[in-house]
């Protein structure tokens, strides 16, 4: 038995195959760089959903519908907005999702996230939410209806490449959630509320924004390297650096490093994130010797280009979210697609009843 279930198989999948001791990832057959290179977001989402929301997705047709399904959710934010904004920004999304429709279609509650974000953001600056634009794809859309103008093309292909670099990630502990409610037959929106309130944990999704504010310690210190030794001597997680599955380098990362050399100057913190990377490796050889090396992972970068992108903090989980939503409803279809109910067993190590027999 692990507790954590690692290495056990519990479901059969075509959507996405990640593996650690070789760094790789495939989505349906492509890799990262092809995705971000001849898909984009939206293409990305076609391929995940081919199949399951229908045959012969296109990029074109999926943008196409995400954007009427962003013109509809904004028509809808009446319903939910004012209870919201009255939460913290994670909290809000969660709401938002909550109240969509049971019957709600997969582009319906994609399209809706990233409306609820836009809308929760301004609201909390006094500012009155911006209608979409449902002839943009959704990176440009998001930051147009969060800054109230515009992007520029480099931000836009930047945010693009990050919304498709972590639109899945194998049988992750909100991709699991998403197939373990729609094995009981539950609607697609329960399987997507449940994925998110998984996903906002800060060792799921909410990493990003912790990453952001370690560095600005680090920025802060005087000692980088004793910052960084005190904290693996007490064998505290430096945020941005392992995973459970990428032990070896996230290639996630490595797509999303590409996306930051893009933005050129927008991506000023690229190269002290370089130095603390190199610094976080020369520190972890010395504590730990003979172990293998303590690699980068997605949120390090994840946090600089969302950073330099102009999303605030306090949403990077919520566009995170945005995303892995295209994961989870595939997750959530394929699994209805399979009928079985995941009912997994436990091992009791409670007390025994008197007189009773040692159920081991």
């Amino acid at each position: 038995m692990d507790s954590g279930l690692e290495g056990v198989v519990a479901a059969q999948t075509v959507l996405s195959h990640s593996d650690g001791g070789r760094g790789i990832m495939w989505v349906r057959g492509h890799t990262l760089g092809e995705l971000v290179a001849d898909y984009g977001f939206e293409g990305a989402v076609g391929v995940l959903w081919e199949g399951f929301a229908g045959d012969g997705l296109s990029r074109a047709g999926i943008g196409a519908a995400l954007g009427a399904g962003r013109v509809a959710a904004f028509a809808g934010i009446g319903d939910w907005l004012d209870l919201a904004a009255r939460r913290p920004l994670l909290e809000g999304v969660r709401l938002a999702l909550a109240l969509l429709p049971e019957d709600s279609t997969p582009t319906a509650i994609l399209a809706s996230l990233p409306v609820a974000v836009a809308a929760l953001l301004r609201t909390s600056r006094g500012e009155a939410p911006v209608a979409p634009d449902a002839a943009l794809g959704t990176a440009a859309d998001l930051l147009r209806m969060v800054h109230g103008a515009p992007a520029s093309a480099p931000m836009a292909e930047a945010l693009d490449a990050y919304l498709t670099v972590v639109i899945d990630n194998g049988l992750n502990a909100s991709a699991f959630t998403a197939r373990v409610i729609a094995s009981t037959r539950a609607s697609l929106v329960g399987a997507a509320l449940g994925a998110y309130c998984a996903f906002a944990g800060p060792l799921h999704g909410g990493a990003p924004g912790p990453t952001l504010d370690m560095l600005d310690a680090l920025a802060a210190s005087s000692d980088i390297d004793g910052w960084i030794e005190e904290r693996l001597a007490r064998g505290e997680r430096l945020m941005g650096f392992g995973h459970r599955v990428f032990r070896d380098g996230d290639p996630r990362a490595v797509a999303l490093r590409g996306a930051m050399q893009r933005l050129g100057p927008g991506a000023g913190r690229l190269a002290f994130a370089g130095e603390i990377e190199a610094r976080v490796a020369a520190v972890f050889a010395r504590l730990k010797p003979g172990r293998p090396p303590l690699q980068p992972n997605l949120e390090i970068n994840a946090a600089l280009l969302l950073d330099a992108v102009g999303i605030p903090r306090e949403a990077f989980t919520p566009v995170f979210a945005v995303g892995r939503a295209p994961g989870w409803l595939a997750h959530a279809m394929e699994q209805q697609r399979s009928g079985r109910l995941i009912r997994p067993s436990s091992a009791y190590i409670g007390p025994i009843p008197a007189g009773a027999a040692d159920p081991a």
